[in-house]
């Protein structure tokens, strides 16, 4: 039977690609108020604002690729059963080819009803004006702050049945997602992979700190996992 791999991405795996991310200075956050764009309360008061700022970032992700980081996670599917955790709302996972990804913060390619239901497939822009059909307007597919996030119970169940956890191009200190890491079996391989990493091995028991971009680091991570793994 193929162990489980369980694989947290963040920011930095996408950035490689070409996105901007939060966490950049020059990122496409910079000159926004995160709560105007990024919350329920910015789309209520600005809503043609919000819908203009994940539009540009949508037509940003039909003009790039997924990296060496995003292709090494496929080639371990291999030998184990993977699945990806992301933080990320891009699908550039899904586009490498990685067969199982759960979505945290909502997905950028999709959309839902702001009278509720089920998210949708979307890949134009978003506008005022774009109604479900009871007449609701539509709004991103995105875990704003100060929202739930629905997925983090079934990313919990996942992470504690995880046999190896790599943990890549996140900072650890959004949460919840960076509480993931304290649901991890005791003893387990943890790798983390981070040009900055704010993890130190001496905080976890069997921990691989590989301190590179995603691109470099992750074919090591996973070259090393078959070496010791297999």
């Amino acid at each position: 039977m193929k162990k489980n791999v369980v694989v947290l991405t963040g920011a930095g795996i996408s950035a490689e690609s070409g996105l901007k991310t939060f966490r950049d200075a020059d990122g496409l956050w910079e000159g926004y108020d995160v709560m105007e764009v990024a919350s329920p309360q910015g789309f209520l008061s600005k809503p043609e604002l919000v819908l203009d700022f994940y539009n540009q970032r949508r037509r940003q992700l039909f003009e790039v690729s997924p990296n060496k980081a995003h292709e090494a996670l496929v080639s371990l599917e291999q030998n184990f059963k993977v699945t990806v955790i992301t933080q990320n709302v891009d699908d550039l996972h899904e586009r490498a080819g990685s067969s199982h990804v759960v979505h945290l913060h909502g997905e950028l390619l999709k959309v839902r009803s702001t009278g509720g239901g089920q998210p949708i497939p979307w890949y134009k822009d978003l506008m005022l004006g774009d109604y479900c059909e009871k007449g609701c307007q539509l709004r991103p597919h995105i875990v704003w702050f100060g929202e739930d996030v629905p997925m983090m119970g079934h990313a919990i169940e996942l992470t504690s049945k995880a046999d190896v956890v790599m943990i890549i191009g996140t900072s650890m200190q959004v949460y919840p997602a960076a509480s993931l890491i304290n649901f991890t079996m005791s003893g387990i391989p943890i790798y983390f992979i981070d040009p900055k990493p704010s993890i130190e091995g001496s905080s976890y028991h069997n921990i691989t700190v590989i301190p590179e971009k995603a691109s470099k680091g992750v074919p090591i991570a996973v070259a090393d996992l078959i070496d010791k793994v297999l």
